[in-house]
């Protein structure tokens, strides 16, 4: 991919894939494309096309803990609202026999998504924790999505997000969100 780090987002739907790209897909992606509520169709239909493509080209995609974790906990917390409305507390819900399935689920979800990836550290022990924490005490910054930041740039991945907090992040974006692109 020739994004330089300073360079804006591009639009997702116009990049052609290849062998050399090394990606990292954002949780909202992971989300639309296997979790259990699937409020935004069209963002669903563009990322199922843009996982095909890329798998089609056999791009690398990478993924951390990180990932797999945010990924897990919406599943389940998006489950327990579906199943319950929020009637019983989420740790009632996830202490409940209904909750198995819910995990079973969720858990078979989690797996499809870490087989299209290859597994990688985000470096949190050689990052300087201080400037993570005064960066996010600005509110500018989601404290997750720092450490995303600085895995992209340390690994040279590129991210495919539709999350718009992340423009002026300094590092090479593909999305669909408009908000980004602009």
């Amino acid at each position: 991919m020739t994004m330089t780090t300073d360079s804006k987002a591009l639009a997702v739907n116009e990049h052609e894939f290849s062998r050399r790209d090394r990606l990292f897909l954002d949780t909202n992606i992971w989300l639309y494309l296997f979790g259990p509520h699937k409020p935004k169709a069209r963002a669903i239909d563009t990322y199922s096309s843009v996982l095909k493509r890329i798998l089609d080209a056999g791009s690398r995609i990478y993924i951390d803990v990180l990932i797999v974790s945010e990924f897990i906990n919406a599943c389940a917390r998006l489950n327990w609202h579906l199943a319950t409305n929020r009637k019983i507390g989420f740790k009632a819900f996830r202490n409940s026999s209904s909750f198995k399935s819910v995990a079973r689920s969720v858990s078979s979800d989690a797996a499809r998504v870490m087989s299209h990836c290859l597994r990688v550290e985000s470096g949190f022990s050689d990052m300087a924790a201080t400037e993570l924490l005064n960066e996010f005490v600005t509110g500018k910054c989601d404290f997750n999505d720092q450490v995303i930041i600085r895995l992209c740039k340390k690994e040279e991945l590129t991210l495919i997000t539709h999350d718009a907090d992340f423009k002026g992040a300094g590092i090479p974006i593909l999305t669909a969100n408009h908000r980004l692109l602009n």
